[in-house]
């Protein structure tokens, strides 16, 4: 047994938080930078969007566009032009799985210019959005900014990590004006009128509203300058009206560039940034998290800063706390119900020692079939075991119990026989019964009745792979060794306590003896001396 749980610890491929079936849906991020307009997004947008419905295997394509400067949910940034909602045909009506899919539009839509696509496939757990996430935290937000882009230049060089995109702001330019009050007063400028005529030169000066016949909401009538007069350099020339005349803002307005800021994240009143990424096919983000994490040992960042690991790895984490807890506490409740059924401490403990021989299976199996552990639904087949295998104990000892008491002349090797001649047959008929039933899920199977199809690999059967193979493979290893195990050790202090009789009664022969030579030893001398 300890040998298998050192062999999972080094051979074993990772964790994750859910099952990772095929996707049949997928949402597609059009990115783009740029002051663009909506006829602009949509052409772009639909540029990706031919490139899409040249893909075999799509049953729908959804598509939406969206202005620039909103961000979606899932943080995939302020640049994001379109989503496209995908919906792929069922299994057994495409020859390539969702991932190959995927692969063939990424490969498509790279070789557009100025356009990047991210593509998320819809998730079959709880929503955790992309796998990798990387949360900064500081009190000083001038702190965030170098770490997030040092962080992101080593992300840059993993093959394996896909889609990154971070919380700052994108590259751009404000222009902030600032007026001179008191050089103001002296030209008699109206301090309010600046703001109200730079608006000429940007989105207008609202002046009123109209409201067509079927129409219930208003739409606003702006005044502002044309369009080749609304630059930059057109607020050198705007004017206020004044006592005196216009007079030119320049006098007591100056425009300083300073980097652009498209939103402040706080959690807790503390500034924060994100990096999120996903991973490639057949990638663990778990293995990503460990090597990141590694190489952040070996860096040198602020002692102010602190970098934590969000989505799937912060999941993960609490969902295996919270089976790990269920677990102890389900083993603490029927340590206390076997101690007062059986009236022993031994009979107790060595009932729950087939929870351990199950978990072991459980590790042995993912082992051997090359899957990773799944911290819910891997995790609940463990609980699950442990009130499944316990009952094949519970047999064994009660009919050894109740043997032992209808015959007490038996020796007890006897008794450990007739206890197995009895109940192998029960105990091999539920533990089989069992593992047939589930044996097509943990193969991955779907078979269709109704319909007379079977298929391999399907989505509805993908999702419970995780918890059947644990469920398999710990009933299998427990049972086994349950039938070997189990009787050795119910033979265990007997042999024990023989042991015991027989070194006490060896070591009062030997002082027993010693205590007779010498006595002779004594007679003997008392002879010659006289």
């Amino acid at each position: 047994l300890m040998s298998i749980f050192w062999a999972y610890g080094q051979f074993g491929q990772g964790m994750i938080f859910f099952s990772d079936p095929d996707p049949k849906f997928a949402q597609v991020a059009v990115k783009a930078r740029g002051n663009l307009s909506a006829a602009e997004i949509n052409t772009l947008v639909a540029e990706v969007e031919n490139e899409i419905l040249a893909v075999e295997g799509i049953e729908s394509v959804n598509t939406r566009t969206l202005l620039t400067g909103s961000q979606s949910r899932s943080g995939s940034g302020f640049d994001r032009i379109g989503a496209i909602f995908l919906e792929l045909h069922d299994e057994n009506e495409r020859d390539r799985k969702g991932a190959e899919i995927f692969e063939e539009i990424r490969q498509r839509t790279s070789r557009l210019a100025g356009i990047q696509v991210e593509i998320q496939k819809q998730e079959q757990g709880p929503p955790v959005g992309k796998p990798v996430q990387i949360q900064f935290s500081a009190y000083d937000r001038d702190l965030l900014e170098p770490a997030v882009t040092e962080f992101r230049k080593h992300l840059d060089t993993l093959p394996q990590v896909l889609d990154i995109d971070d919380t700052r702001s994108l590259p751009g330019i404000e222009w902030q004006l600032t007026v001179d009050r008191a050089q103001a007063a002296l030209y008699g400028a109206d301090v309010s009128l600046v703001g109200v005529v730079v608006q000429l030169v940007t989105g207008g000066v609202k002046v009123g509203e109209y409201r067509p016949d079927r129409s219930d909401d208003a739409v606003d009538i702006r005044v502002r300058f044309p369009e080749g007069e609304r630059g930059i350099s057109a607020l050198n020339d705007l004017r206020v009206t004044t006592r005196t005349g216009l007079v030119p803002i320049s006098n007591f307005v100056t425009r300083e560039p300073s980097p652009n800021v498209d939103t402040l994240q706080r959690i807790d009143g503390i500034p924060v940034e994100f990096i999120r990424a996903n991973v490639a096919e057949g990638v663990l983000a778990d293995g990503v998290v460990r090597e990141l994490k590694a190489w952040m040992k070996t860096q040198t960042f602020h002692p102010g800063l602190t970098i934590e690991f969000r989505g799937a790895n912060e999941e993960q984490e609490e969902s295996l706390a919270f089976v790990q807890s269920a677990f102890l506490l389900s083993l603490l409740l029927m340590f206390i119900l076997l101690v007062a059924q059986f009236n022993s401490l031994y009979q107790g403990v060595l009932i729950l020692a087939s929870v351990v021989m199950s978990t072991a299976g459980v590790l042995l199996g993912l082992i051997i079939m090359q899957q990773p552990f799944s911290a819910i639904l891997s995790g609940v087949g463990v609980v699950a075991l442990a009130g499944i295998v316990v009952n094949n104990n519970i047999i064994l000892i009660d009919t050894y119990n109740q043997l032992r008491r209808e015959r007490p002349e038996l020796d007890y090797v006897a008794l450990i026989v007739r206890t197995g001649a009895q109940r192998l047959r029960p105990i091999m008929l539920t533990t089989v019964t069992t593992v047939l039933g589930l044996v097509p899920l943990a193969i991955n199977l779907s078979i269709d009745l109704a319909a007379r199809t079977i298929v391999y690999g399907g989505q509805l059967s993908s999702f419970w792979v995780p918890l059947s193979q644990a469920i398999v493979w710990g009933l299998s290893f427990a049972t086994i060794l349950t039938l070997i195990a189990t009787p050795a050790l119910i033979a265990f202090p007997v042999q024990l306590k023989r042991l015991l009789q027989y070194t006490q009664l060896t070591a009062r022969r030997q002082l027993r003896a010693r205590g007779i030579g010498r006595r002779r030893a004594m007679t003997t001398s008392g002879g010659v001396s006289s």
